[in-house]
């Protein structure tokens, strides 16, 4: 280039220009001839080489000015018109703010001229980098303001271009160290961030403000209010990459695990410091500003949002960087924040969504099986929490996968507390375990396997029901059981935390048919642990019961035994058995009479034991009693009566007592529910008896902390007692099966339940010949087949109960002959029995082994009688049971 000098000289209003260089010095033609005032001389543009033009601003008579090619620009006249609009909108003072009408001008040409609003971008840019770094925040103030009202006015096709370099200053003012240019980029990119742009962009890249933004979110300023400022402005950064992104599938996936890596921490890190938001205590007036301006709830809000648009493939990423912060910042112990967020997250995404948190949490809590006691403890309660929520919507597969899961996570607690280390034996090196934090997790699992089955439909909760009875171990049963004084142990502990989850899924069942809250095969292995020498597992069972048997809420109303004088106290809420529950009672009655009889025999039964009988007899007597089952309930409580009276079983005082006491309390309740005068009258004058003169047997002196008991019980009078004859007088009167009051309860002491349906060896014999005797060849005329109507089957259907329950009783009478009967009536009974079978054999071989004709045409004797002569084989008439 070559350095030029432009001479000027104004002389009389003659404008002379002169061209100077190094190596000679020329003289122009005169341009122009203008008259000018004395104190101003403004020149056109002169073109001093053909590729440059020149502007000059001349103040005096004579004035020199040096300028060089390269900035040859600087002249405003000669400069390109977007340029001089973009010029025109910076005041002189920056205080003036932006100079709306230049930028209304602005404005109209970027609109008109939407192919110039790249470099309209582009040298806002340039300029608003120099005033950064020349520390002018002013300029940069109106220059964010003016880019700030072209996007919201331009929506053509190259807002694409101009885009980049807007982003471009954003990220300029990000970068910055002054946290007022922070936040007015941030405010800007918000900004940015609500507007829906026409075309997409398959170039753009918003991992720096990612990045940026959840840095601000961490900002740790000295400044308390600069500091909420700038995590604010961090927070609602974030919010606006998300709602740029998120529906855009052109743009880079945010999703992706490296931007949800620190979008959700960063929300988390706000929500996590509302306590010391809260510490600051504003007063009155400033409070509702202080909220406004409170991290915590911005925070929650842009988590919901980013929650409530993530699709079914992208709650794992979400939800993933939760679980690892409450890891890290060790968040579960206390439980409180933990459970807070997932209320959050379960409420904000979808509802055919909440099965994938619930997986989630499983998997987390199957990855920290191994963690403190207490970090487990918080991670179920989470769960128990999340689980509420999401069974209010779609569970999904993941019912009987949460119930597995946490029995598997109970068990080995169980194990853990047993052997004192997560590996299974101590080392140097091993961790050691307490206790009580694992009885606390265990708490925490049966506690949520409660809450959460008791939000299931009915039929999802009886599978439940049977899924955990099948994880019991019983022996009995040919379950796999561990041997050894600790595989005792750990069976027993096994047993106790498996009973009371059950038993937390039966509180509240409601269920219709007994015979489908009760199945066979769960009923059966239920209440083979009734009888287990444990009493803690006896009373879970008895618990159980109650809690299926009472569909009307009237369970607290038994919790203490009482001879109340009127029960109308207790507004019971009395239904009439269904026939469903009839025949429930006709199949397991005998079943639960006989684990009634024997648990009231236990000795280490305590107070809990009998308040737990005495609510489930009362419980039948109330959901599932019919005359029948009031008789056999008032014959098994006369049975326990003469378990104390007798002492076979050599019961301790308390016990012997105690079952006086059940006696009367029940017997006082069934009296006044049957509403039989006379019944209700000789059960009143024994109870009067009794307080007068043995209050013992009583349980208003039994069942309470300091029981007042006889030392002697062996010589009780008649008076005390409830006699069976009196009440099967008494009831005899009123409709009710006398014979069958007068007969003593004797328990079954198999199940024979399972063999009801079946037939004798005899029986089958007898049937045996009957058809053999009606299809003998020797009987001619044969019986019509009887014709079958719905009248016949439906009276073979009533008939067969009734026959079932005939031959039931018919078995009980013989154990009960077979047990009193003398031994030469037995041997009699047996004696004609064995001439009957015998003389059943004879009819058999008569009619079924004949000896076959001669077909030789001989003659033989028989006994001195002469036989008819042989007829051939071809014309012999063989009997029906013949096979060729």
């Amino acid at each position: 280039m070559v350095t030029v000098m432009l001479v000027v000289v104004k002389a009389e209003g003659r404008i002379q220009l002169l061209f100077h260089s190094a190596s000679r010095k020329l003289r122009l033609e005169t341009r122009s001839q203008i008259l000018f005032p004395q104190h101003l001389l403004l020149m056109s543009p002169i073109p001093v080489f053909p590729r440059q033009q020149a502007a000059l601003a001349l103040a005096g008579s004579h004035t020199v000015l040096w300028f060089f090619t390269s900035v040859c620009g600087c002249c405003g006249a000669l400069r390109p018109r977007y340029k001089r609009l973009v010029d025109n909108i910076f005041p002189e003072d920056p205080e003036d703010g932006l100079v709306k009408t230049n930028m209304e001008k602005l404005t109209f040409y970027a609109l008109s001229a939407p192919e110039k609003l790249d470099r309209i971008g582009a040298y806002l840019s340039e300029r608003l980098i120099r005033d950064v770094g020349r520390h002018r925040y002013g300029y940069v103030c109106i220059a964010m303001e003016a880019l700030d009202q072209l996007l919201m006015a331009c929506h053509c096709q190259s807002i694409n271009l101009f885009v980049e370099s807007f982003l471009k200053m954003v990220a300029k003012l990000l970068e910055s160290e002054k946290p007022n240019l922070q936040i007015l980029g941030t405010n800007s990119f918000v900004k940015f961030a609500n507007i829906e742009e026409d075309t997409p962009s398959y170039h753009r890249s918003y991992d720096f403000f990612v990045s940026r933004f959840s840095e601000m979110c961490h900002s740790s300023h000295d400044d308390l209010e600069i500091k909420t400022k700038i995590r604010m402005s961090g927070i609602k950064g974030l919010q606006g990459v998300v709602r740029k992104t998120v529906n855009d599938e052109l743009q880079a996936n945010i999703w992706d695990p490296q931007h949800m890596d620190k979008i959700v921490p960063s929300l988390l890190f706000n929500l996590q410091h509302v306590e010391e938001a809260e510490s600051r205590s504003p007063s009155p007036l400033q409070a509702p500003e202080k909220e406004k301006e409170n991290p915590a709830e911005l925070a929650e809000r842009c988590l919901r949002e980013l929650l409530g648009r993530a699709a079914f493939g992208n709650i794992k990423n979400a939800i993933k960087p939760v679980l690892i912060h409450l890891d890290n910042h060790s968040l579960w112990e206390p439980k409180v924040f933990a459970i807070r967020c997932f209320k959050i997250i379960m409420y904000s995404i979808q509802p055919q969504h909440s099965h994938l948190v619930i997986q989630q949490l499983l998997s987390h809590l199957d990855a920290n099986s191994r963690s403190a006691a207490t970090v487990r403890a918080g991670i179920v309660e989470v769960l128990s929490e999340a689980a509420v929520i999401a069974a209010t919507g779609s569970v999904g597969p993941t019912v009987l996968e949460m119930f597995n899961t946490l029995l598997r996570q109970l068990r080995l607690s169980i194990d853990y507390a047993l052997t004192g280390s997560y590996d299974g034996a101590l080392s140097l090196g091993t961790k050691i375990i307490k206790e009580h934090e694992e009885r606390m997790f265990q708490e925490a699992v049966i506690k949520t396997i409660g809450s959460f089955a008791s939000t299931l439909p009915t039929y999802q909760r009886s599978e439940v029901i049977l899924f955990i009875m099948s994880k019991v171990p019983l022996p009995s049963l040919h379950h796999a059981v561990d041997s050894g004084r600790a595989g005792e142990n750990r069976n027993r502990l096994t047993q106790i935390m498996l009973l009371k989850s059950l038993l937390q899924v039966s509180t509240g069942f409601q269920c219709s048919n007994m015979m489908s809250a009760l199945p066979s095969n769960f009923l059966d292995r239920l209440l083979s642990t009734a009888l287990m020498e444990d009493a803690e597992i006896r009373l879970f069972v008895l618990e159980i019961l109650i809690s299926f048997i009472d569909r009307h809420g009237n369970r607290h109303k038994f919790s203490t035994i009482s001879t109340l004088s009127d029960i109308s106290v207790l507004k019971l809420k009395v239904d009439k058995c269904s026939r469903q529950d009839t025949v429930f009672m006709k199949k397991h009655s005998q079943q639960l009479y006989r684990h009634i009889y024997l648990s009231c025999k236990e000795e280490t039964n305590i107070q809990k034991h009998y308040e737990a009988l005495y609510g489930l007899l009362a419980l039948i007597s109330i959901e599932l009693a019919n005359e029948e089952v009031v008789v056999d309930l008032i014959r098994l409580v006369l049975a326990v009566q003469d378990v104390a009276q007798v002492n076979e079983e050599n019961l301790p005082v308390y016990n012997r007592c105690a079952l006086y006491a059940l006696g009367a309390a029940y017997l006082n309740l069934i009296s006044q529910l049957t509403t039989v005068p006379a019944f209700c009258q000789h059960i009143h004058e024994v109870i009067e008896t009794r307080k007068k003169e043995a209050p013992y047997m009583l349980p208003e002196d039994v069942f309470v902390e300091r029981p007042r008991l006889s030392q002697n019980l062996d010589g009780v009078v008649i008076e005390f007692l409830f006699r069976q004859s009196k009440i099967s007088e008494v009831l005899g009167g009123s409709g009710y099966n006398s014979d069958r009051l007068c007969l003593p309860y004797i328990p079954q002491l198999t199940d024979e339940d399972r063999l009801s349906k079946r037939k004798s060896i005899g029986e089958t014999i007898s049937l045996q010949v009957e058809v053999e005797s009606r299809n003998s060849p020797e009987k001619e005329e044969r019986v019509p087949a009887e014709e079958i109507t719905y009248e016949t089957l439906k009276k073979a259907i009533v008939d067969s109960v009734a026959v079932e329950e005939q031959e039931r009783e018919r078995r009980r009478q013989v154990v009960e002959k077979f047990q009193k009967a003398p031994f030469e009536e037995i041997a009699a009974h047996c004696g004609a029995r064995a001439s009957l079978l015998q003389s059943r054999l004879n009819q058999i071989f008569e009619i079924t082994i004949r000896p076959p004709p001669s077909p030789s045409g001989t003659i033989t004797a028989a006994y001195g009688q002469p036989q008819n002569h042989s007829i051939p084989v071809y014309e012999m008439k063989f009997p029906d049971l013949c096979v060729y």
